[in-house]
């Protein structure tokens, strides 16, 4: 009966364990997965600056909220730095982020996710 006992004591900490979600994506981890992301079609480039998800899954979300998060505080510091509006700063960024853009990666045109040709 003891050793029954110990056993549920020492499965106990390994199956909570198991049960865990996935911890979240950080930021270095996103900026590490977008060339790929982008790469599979999971990701792509809009002219406001941002990144949008092509396909609605949860790396795709967690890489284009994170890295949308930190471009969002950029435009904001860069703004402020050349008093200029957010949205000036959006605008000239997703045009260049669009331009820089390479073949065969997504973009968003007139609503509509196309590969850059």
């Amino acid at each position: 009966m003891k050793s029954l006992s110990k056993l549920k004591m020492l499965l106990l900490p390994a199956l909570f364990a198991i049960s865990l979600p996935v911890l979240a994506m950080n930021l270095q981890q996103a900026m590490a997965a977008l060339s790929q992301a982008k790469a599979q079609g999971l990701v792509g480039e809009q002219a406001n600056g941002y990144l949008g998800a092509v396909q609605n899954n949860s790396e795709a979300n967690d890489i284009v909220k994170l890295i949308n998060d930190a471009r969002r505080a950029e435009y904001a510091k860069l703004a402020k730095q050349n008093s200029i509006a957010v949205a000036d700063v959006e605008a000239m960024a997703g045009k260049k982020a669009l331009e820089r853009t390479s073949a065969g990666h997504y973009i968003l045109l007139d609503g509509n996710w196309v590969k850059k040709p």
